[in-house]
């Protein structure tokens, strides 16, 4: 089986080539549509079918609703008479092409010859009678050596009447209708990871189907938040069960939940039956897990040594960097003290490195026990963590700066950040754990192949490998404790120490800056974040100068502090954190929306904008209408109009509009236009309009 990401390359290749290759030609399409209908006559409030035949020249194919690894699927767009209505397409099972380059497979779901795309039209009951005409606008790749985009019209007339009468064509719909795929028994089949292999952003899934047949394959749907290889691997089964294998490959930082697509039996049968299913994916089985593969010792002894040079080599990343500067300051201070107590001291940093990293041990062995999978660095993309440590790094850059101080009756500071500014053994396990936290965003030569083996295998495993990790991080520091004499080479004790804490607050404050980066969603997040911290800053201030320093009203200043936090907590960083799932806007991503069904929000917006900053914070990122666009099912578009955009330039001419703020909302009915809300929004007017367009 491939790679992942030599799949995802592949694919990556061939999509460009085919949107290179595809532009409208001028000759005419290659393939032939005509609209056929089920009933010449239908009664009012009766539901018929529509067929869209497409008529492909030999050598010549188009997409299914997944066209693979390269393709555009079939889109049809309906222009029907009031009272008539058009639901979903229902596909037919295609036919899995491979087409090979090397040893690497190029997998596609197309349509060969002929196919007939059904979908249901539905009758008001309340329909006059009288001729009604149907016309359906078709788009559509058609490719052989080369692919074009392609679009074309067809039309028909449907009699309402008082009694049904079916159509020539209905025995050429039936016969397609029998080619759809049925839906499946309950328990018919399952899905469940399958946890001991894991390749980057990949893993494998396993989908196990009670059909009897000796061969199968997975059609999987397609998703804008996972991909799905086209390679499936038939693995050994039990009781008339087939168990495929399929590779998964997320796009968004969270793993799916659930996995649809069409079962086929039979796939390279000329007329392949299959069974349409929507399938939680379960935690691996726990036969599966007993069931692994005793490691080969020479194996293990290989990926620990690349363990420990892993963590070893971690001391020189980036993001450990400020922590060794402030560690090579306590250096110098305990250069003049006993060997003894440099040695404990050393020992005690290497112990809270090894605590750290026994607590990530034991954080990935629950994450695989509950059938999730644990990667290097799992606990940092916790938005909370990330946003944690930007507070801890940036108060520890304002004490090295002088703002405050960190001392044992500072409680309030200190409980933030002054356990890793301490000095003696408390200070230096806390040392320990600070570094081994800021040392998980980032990876290191040997490092990621050594845990990409071990999170593959048993509980123990896991923690001997990140165990090993910790000694070779906490190695060298340990080292340079328990050789004192070492410590000679370092300048004494003095005023320059002053400086060189000053100096180090710099480098402290750029990996609060980078955090920063990392703890926000999106450049209106960064802003908010950023004057949090620049709030928590003077609150920090305030209690160095008129707490710590002060003689006089401190409880004022204290008071102050506090007041100060609680606001720039509620008001500043929660009051502005958004929740509404927005994304990118696009003409398509629109369309797409629509003709699922879907109203759509749409917010043309500036980071300059200060209208529309108050427009989110008054009316958009609110509760009322994240409760009232997740009851519609509603998607929330969002256009960055920051920088010269056309796309959005042209929309914003189109509605009469010379600049942003704009914010539209359609209706989830696509023949319907879309309602302009006015410049400055209240909650009522947004509210309102996404109520109509639900409708």
């Amino acid at each position: 089986m491939l790679t992942a990401s030599v799949a995802n390359h592949w694919r990556r290749i061939a999509l460009l080539l085919a949107v290179c290759l595809a532009w409208p030609a001028s000759a005419a399409p290659k393939t032939r549509i005509h609209l056929l209908l089920s009933a010449e006559s239908a009664r009012a409030g009766d539901t018929l079918w529509a067929g869209l035949q497409m008529d492909m020249p030999p050598s010549w194919h188009v997409y299914w609703r997944n066209g693979g690894d390269a393709g555009d699927p079939v889109k049809i767009s309906w222009t029907l008479p009031d009272g008539v209505s058009a639901g979903e397409i229902n596909w037919p099972i295609p036919e899995k092409e491979v087409d090979k380059a090397g040893d690497i497979a190029l997998i596609t779901y197309v349509y060969t010859r002929q196919v007939v795309l059904l979908t249901p039209i539905k009758l008001a009951d309340g329909l006059r009678p009288g001729p009604v005409n149907l016309k359906a606008a078709a788009h559509w790749m058609e490719c052989s050596q080369e692919c074009v985009m392609s679009e074309g019209e067809a039309r028909a007339t449907l009699n309402i009447a008082a009694e049904a009468k079916p159509s020539a064509e209905a025995a050429v719909i039936e016969q397609w209708r029998k080619k759809l795929p049925m839906s499946a028994e309950a328990g018919a089949a399952e899905a469940y990871w399958q946890g001991s292999q894991i390749v980057s952003h990949a893993r494998p899934v396993i989908i196990a189907w009670n059909n009897g047949a000796p061969a199968a394959d997975f059609f999987p749907y397609a998703s804008a938040h996972f991909s799905v290889d086209g390679a499936t691997e038939t693995l050994p089964g039990a009781g008339g069960a087939v168990r495929l294998r399929k590779m998964l490959t997320k796009n968004d930082t969270a793993w799916p939940d659930r996995l649809a697509g069409v079962l086929v039996g039979r796939a390279d049968s000329p007329q392949p039956r299959g069974v349409e299913v929507s399938l939680a994916i379960q935690p691996p089985p726990a036969a599966e897990k007993k069931g692994a593969a005793p490691v080969p010792p020479a194996a293990l002894a290989t990926m620990l040594l690349f363990a420990f040079l892993g963590g070893l080599i971690l001391n020189v990343m980036p993001c450990v960097l400020p922590v060794i500067a402030l560690k090579i300051l306590g250096f110098v201070k305990q250069s003049g003290e006993k060997a003894g107590r440099v040695r404990n001291l050393g020992l005690v940093y290497g112990v809270g490195v090894l605590v750290s990293f026994l607590i990530l041990a034991v954080l990935a062995v629950a994450a695989q026990e509950a059938g999730r999978l644990a990667n290097w660095g799992d606990l940092f993309r916790q938005p909370s963590v990330q946003l944690a440590l930007t507070v801890l790094v940036t108060l520890i850059a304002l004490n090295l700066f002088g703002v405050f101080e960190i001392t044992l009756s500072s409680r309030a500071a200190g409980a933030a950040s002054g356990l890793a500014s301490r000095q003696g053994f408390s200070g230096a396990f806390f040392n320990g754990v600070l570094a081994a936290i800021l040392a998980t965003p980032c990876t290191a030569p040997f490092l990621g192949a050594a845990l990409a083996f071990a999170l593959a295998q048993s509980a123990p495993v896991i923690i001997l490998f990140f165990l090993t990790a910790g000694i070779g991080f906490a190695f060298p520091f340990v080292l340079l404790c328990a050789q004192p004499r070492w410590l000679g080479w370092l300048p004494k004790p003095g005023a320059w120490m002053e400086q060189f804490k000053i100096a180090m607050g710099f480098p402290m404050l750029a990996t609060a800056f980078w955090l920063m980066w990392l703890s926000a969603d999106d450049q209106s997040a960064v802003l908010w974040l950023g004057l949090f911290l620049v709030v928590l800053a003077l609150a920090a201030w305030i209690w160095g100068q008129f707490v710590q320093r002060a003689l006089h009203r401190q409880g004022w200043a204290a008071a102050l502090c506090v007041v100060l936090l609680v606001l720039d907590y509620s008001l500043v960083l929660r009051g502005h954190a958004s929740q509404i799932p927005w994304q990118p806007w696009s003409p398509q991503a629109v369309q797409e929306a629509r003709q699922a069904g879907h109203p759509v929000l749409v917010d043309f917006t500036a980071r300059s904008c200060l209208t529309c900053q108050l427009n989110k914070a008054s009316s958009l990122e609110i509760e009322a209408t994240r409760a009232k666009l997740r009851q519609i099912g509603a998607v929330a578009l969002a256009g960055d109009y920051t920088r010269e955009d056309p796309a959005i330039g042209q929309q914003l001419r189109q509605f009469d509009r010379s600049g942003v703020p704009l914010v539209l909302v359609y209706p989830k009915d696509p023949a319907k236009p879309p309602q302009v809300l006015p410049p400055i929004l209240t909650p009522s007017i947004v509210l309102k309009a996404l109520v109509q367009a639900a409708q």
